[in-house]
């Protein structure tokens, strides 16, 4: 009963595609998993960062692809050479793959490892031809 069936925007919305495949990403993203756990802010009027708690991996343990609108970190443990006998084990050491959606012209600008949070900073830049511009009225 929860199921929307959005084939009729695609019918009838010429250039509203990209609305209706958000719309319906977005009902599946309540599947995302929580872990691991991160932040997003504001660093300024079209500045962001993403940081991930991402305690216990390596940077070579770790995968940051942009493409088409979208981000995934993903993180792969390596197989440990020798085994473990823990008493309790409370870090969390398993593989992870987090799905950000962007908006349009947000580019990733870099990505940093500090105390074992995963800084990506991302900025949203406005193409000229995209911002206003004042058109003169010719007498």
């Amino acid at each position: 009963m929860r199921e929307f069936d959005l084939t009729p925007l695609y019918r009838s919305a010429i250039g509203f595609d990209r609305l209706a495949n958000m719309i319906d990403n977005a009902k599946s993203a309540d599947t995302q998993p929580s872990f691991p756990p991160y932040n997003i802010e504001l660093l300024g009027e079209n500045q962001y960062r993403i940081t991930m708690a991402v305690a216990g991996f390596e940077n070579d343990e770790l995968d940051i692809q942009s493409e088409s609108g979208s981000l995934t970190i993903t993180g792969q443990k390596k197989a440990q050479q020798q085994e473990t006998h823990y008493l309790y084990q409370g870090i969390a050491a398993r593989n992870f793959e987090r799905r950000f959606q962007l908006a349009d012209h947000v580019k990733v600008i870099k990505a940093s490892m500090e105390n074992g949070l995963l800084h990506v900073d991302l900025i949203h830049e406005i193409p000229e031809a995209m911002k206003p511009r004042k058109i003169q009225i010719d007498a």
